[in-house]
């Protein structure tokens, strides 16, 4: 008995398989999204001279210090439009990576701040760093502009004086900042001095016929440098004279190895692209409840080639209708209804032709016909047009019945 019964039910609720479904639909559509935006999502918590490093030698403190200042920040993760000159954009090259300057594609001023700090991983803190040491000559970036830029430093800790140049965008600054560790200095052949120390050593330059402008020691603007009153003044002065009209602040992060590239998946999610995901999400559920509530009663199967009475009469309208002689079945129609109310009424086998149709006539004005028989002769003879034809079909039908007694 058990087992009889345990055979007749489903293995699971319609409500259990429902919620399986939507769970299932949900979980693949998370998937699809997170896989979409994982670029977005990706940050290495490692110290590195870059905006998203916390640490001491990273530029995460710069941007937060600017964007408390008032001004817009933007973290660029790919080539910028063409034609943008308003803002400041800040490139953060790192050691033993490429530096194609030239591929940031920006037309305002560029300050490209040297790398200088060796550091290795602290195993207490993922997003701390222990310093090494300097940056050896032979791993400093040298690519593209770069690769005419040297860099010397002044041995132990000192306190610089700042100056900007004559007819640059610094001129007239003055900067004392704090206490800096082996101060950077930099030697390029055919650039323009834009900062430098008390000694005259070129600490910011600009590069020939750009609006490039290379800072060579990052602890300016670095977090460490911040944590000084004195350099973190010097810092917004020099982000202040570099920054060309209301524009942002830029950071770019594609030199450090985020770049990222268009993806066909993303594209899926972002305007104008979004309306036709959105539009095939709601075909695949109009799908999906067709195939789970039927519409209307089920179409059985027929047979290729029907049998039958029926399947007879279907094919020769199908031949009349192809050949075009539809409106010529009219007066046939029109003699076998006549005929068909004569032996249904009883009429006299002897009359015939238009004694018959007058005979029924007068009967029918005794019953009370809606229509003369003979008009409807008239208007087979000479009907045009498939709805004509339908109209005429109708109404002999309806004298039909009404001469029969069969409609009341």
């Amino acid at each position: 008995m058990s087992d009889a019964g345990s055979e007749g039910r489903p293995v699971f609720r319609a409500r259990t398989a429902i919620t399986l479904v939507l769970v299932g639909i949900f979980a693949f559509s998370a998937f699809v999204t997170l896989l979409a935006y994982a670029p977005d999502l990706e940050r290495d918590p490692s110290c590195r001279p870059n905006v998203y490093s916390k640490c001491a030698i990273g530029f995460a403190g710069l941007e937060a210090a600017v964007k408390l200042a008032g001004v817009p920040t933007l973290i660029s993760r790919h080539p910028l439009p063409k034609g943008r000159s308003e803002g400041l954009l800040v490139a953060t090259p790192e050691p033993e990576r490429g530096a194609d300057i030239g591929a940031l594609n920006f037309g305002g001023p560029v300050l490209v701040v040297l790398p200088k700090w060796s550091v290795s991983p602290d195993p207490t803190h993922a997003s701390w760093g222990l310093k090494q040491g300097v940056i050896p000559a032979a791993e400093m970036p040298n690519k593209d502009l770069l690769d005419v830029v040297t860099v010397t430093r002044r041995p132990g800790i000192s306190r610089p004086r700042l100056v900007g140049v004559d007819g640059t965008p610094l001129a007239g600054l003055s900067l004392a900042p704090g206490p800096i560790e082996q101060l950077q200095s930099l030697q390029a052949s055919g650039w323009t001095p834009v900062l430098t120390d008390e000694s005259g050593d070129v600490i910011m330059a600009q590069a020939a016929n750009t609006r490039i402008y290379v800072l060579a020691d990052p602890d300016l603007l670095n977090t460490q440098g911040l944590g000084n009153l004195d350099t973190f003044g010097a810092a917004a002065s020099i982000v202040r004279a570099l920054r060309a009209g209301e524009g942002p602040v830029m950071f770019d992060v594609t030199l450090n190895g985020y770049k990222m590239e268009r993806s066909p998946l993303r594209l899926m999610f972002d305007p104008p692209f979004l309306a036709v995901t959105l539009c095939f999400v709601a075909a695949l559920a109009l799908a999906g409840l067709q195939a789970a509530f039927r519409f209307g009663p089920v179409i059985r199967p027929q047979r290729v080639l029907a049998l039958g009475k029926e399947a007879l009469t279907d094919n020769s309208a199908q031949l009349i209708r192809l050949a075009g002689r539809e409106t010529h079945m009219a007066p046939g129609y029109a003699d076998l209804t006549r005929k068909a109310a004569a032996r249904a009424v009883g009429v006299p086998r002897e009359l015939t032709g238009q004694a018959l149709t007058d005979f029924l006539d007068r009967m029918g004005a005794q019953r009370g016909a809606t229509d003369n028989l003979a008009t409807l002769n008239l208007e087979a003879g000479r009907v045009e047009g498939r709805s004509a034809l339908t109209a005429l079909a109708g109404r002999l039908y309806r004298w039909r019945l009404e001469m029969t007694r069969e409609r009341q």
